[in-house]
């Protein structure tokens, strides 16, 4: 039911683009799928009558990233942060509830809540296989986009730690995200004297020509449209991203009382 009316949504959110319908019908048709796969692999392991191993739990990770990439890796990239001060908070499950339900509806989310508790409930994560998968899947811009996403949990309780941030900067590593653009996205949620700069990617003794070319580059390379084809909470985020860099240059520009 699904890979139809995303097709049809995808034509018309694209401008009547045919390219829009097949990526609608395509990611229609993983959402119509995953919950005879969720079903199947627990029933497997209930009869199994075991734990996932590390080993396993990346294999149950592939078997499913492999029909439905997008809420696979989210939910195994979100249990790593919601882990990494020792203790899961419910304001950070609230945040995960509220982007699934945003971006799958509420049927498909418990499906992928059930998903991020084997990730949660695991002894240990295998993060580095996870993230060259992803990397080897997905563009630059949808990977800064789920750096994004997952600061957004890490700051659901009103602050980000230390040992969130670091186990955030190994993610970005592993997925290939440029340490700059790291920066720029953790000053958006981590802020100092110096945030202003560092979204824009460069340091506060940058010149006033240097300071116009780095929003330039910035606001070209994280517009919007970049993750277009993504659903409506990636756009979301991505549109909260670019108001980001934009407020950041405007704090730059009355700071240097620029024109």
């Amino acid at each position: 039911m699904f890979k139809w009316i995303l097709a049809v949504g995808g034509y018309f959110l694209l401008g009547k683009n045919f390219i829009g319908a097949i990526l609608g019908f395509i990611i229609g048709n993983v959402i119509d799928n995953y919950q005879n796969v969720i079903g199947a692999a627990k029933a497997q392991a209930q009869k199994e009558g075991r734990s996932f191993s590390t080993d396993d739990l990346f294999q149950y990770y592939q078997q499913r990233s492999s029909q439905n990439d997008i809420p696979t890796m989210l939910m195994a990239l979100s249990a790593a942060i919601m882990k990494a001060d020792g203790k899961v908070l419910k304001a950070e499950l609230d945040y995960v509830k509220l982007f699934l339900n945003n971006q799958f509806g509420q049927g498909y989310a418990t499906t992928h809540l059930k998903t991020l508790k084997h990730f949660i409930d695991s002894d240990e994560i295998p993060l580095q296989q996870i993230c060259l998968d992803i990397k080897m899947r997905t563009l630059p811009e949808v990977r800064v986009q789920l750096i994004h996403y997952l600061f957004g949990i890490a700051k659901a309780d009103g602050s980000v730690s230390n040992t969130e941030i670091n186990v955030l900067n190994q993610i970005a590593s592993m997925m290939g995200v440029p340490a700059v653009e790291f920066e720029s996205v953790k000053n958006m949620f981590y802020r100092d004297v110096n945030s202003d700069y560092a979204v824009l990617g460069i340091s506060a003794e940058a010149t006033d020509d240097e300071v116009k070319k780095a929003y330039r580059q910035m606001a070209i390379k994280f517009h919007p449209d970049k993750v277009a084809s993504m659903g409506e909470e990636y756009q979301k985020g991505a549109k909260e991203k670019f108001q980001k860099i934009q407020e950041a240059y405007e704090n730059i520009k009355k700071n240097r009382d620029l024109k």
